[in-house]
């Protein structure tokens, strides 16, 4: 039975653990310089209706270093552009390939994708959540320490699709989380009310972020503005000023804590130079481990 990755709620934890010991595994393999091939002869598509730098290169690169074949495609490529269903695309290329991973704005959009496809698939990023980011950073963390359950992660910034997945890793992980946003950029109630289900007693929302990052062990960030929602930028640059990741915001932290941006920064806003290129952070470790975590997923799921 095929197997898809629509959220993290579509996993346990086990899954979740499951996925760091392949991680780790092909990672150590690529570091060595050893050959691991074991999606030779299989295909993933990969449809981008959103830009995209991490992502496409770590599944581009990752399939092609599993011995598969990643297949790009663009909605102005395909018959997407000229009314041909979700469905109908799922349908046929399940005939054709053996994954499908897909970056688009809404999760209905997914969802119907994977109903239709008789082949695995991966979001790579909708407005409403962005999964294997989330894995990628919780794989970070999980490389320095083992007990998940003693990490504070502080997220600071817009209650957007990476706040989500963070939040529902979180609590399916054991880990500690503390939200700060402004009023009326906070994450989704259905969201929140679905991770308090799950484990409630690990979320906590603490609106100065001053306070937030106290007993933190990360500080995590996002873009102020996400894709699609540039018209408000002027706007959200005044209402975010007080939630940018600067040097007064660290020394209200644990000296040794780290942080995280999940890319691509905007350098100035939510976060200064001197943070994101400072000894705490672990930014580009991060970027690193969406190739190692999404090989991990491609060869559970394909």
């Amino acid at each position: 039975m095929k197997k898809d990755l629509l959220s993290i709620l579509d996993l346990s934890k086990e899954d979740i653990l499951n996925l760091f010991d392949k991680a780790d595994e092909i990672k150590n393999l690529w570091r060595g310089n050893k050959i691991y091939r074991p999606l030779e002869g299989k295909s993933l598509g990969m449809i981008f209706q959103k830009p995209s730098t991490r992502t496409r290169l770590s599944f581009e690169v990752g399939m092609y270093q599993l011995g598969g074949h990643p297949v790009f495609l663009s909605p102005g490529s395909m018959q997407l552009k000229r009314g041909e269903t979700i469905e109908d695309t799922a349908k046929v290329l399940s005939r054709y390939i053996d994954g499908i991973m897909i970056r688009t704005f809404d999760q209905n959009e997914v969802i119907k994708l994977a109903k239709a496809a008789t082949i695995p698939v991966i979001n790579g990023l909708t407005d409403l959540f962005h999964p294997c980011q989330a894995l990628s950073d919780y794989y970070t963390l999980w490389q320095r320490t083992k007990e998940m359950s003693k990490i504070t992660l502080c997220y600071i910034g817009d209650g957007n699709n990476v706040c989500h997945s963070l939040i529902l890793g979180a609590v399916k992980l054991g880990i500690n989380i503390i939200v700060s946003n402004p009023k009326g950029y906070e994450p989704n109630k259905e969201i929140i009310e679905k991770a308090k289900k799950i484990n409630g007693k690990k979320i906590s929302f603490i609106d100065d972020p001053l306070k937030a990052v106290k007993e933190a062990d990360v500080i995590y960030t996002d873009v102020w503005t996400s894709m699609g929602e540039e018209r408000e930028e002027d706007i959200r640059k005044k209402v975010f000023l007080p939630y940018q990741v600067n040097l007064n915001l660290l020394k209200r932290a644990k000296k040794e804590v780290l942080v995280m941006h999940c890319l691509p920064a905007h350098r100035g806003e939510e976060i200064v130079d001197e943070v994101i290129d400072g000894e705490n952070s672990i930014v580009f470790e991060q970027a690193e481990n969406r190739l190692h975590l999404q090989k991990a997923i491609l060869v559970e799921l394909i």
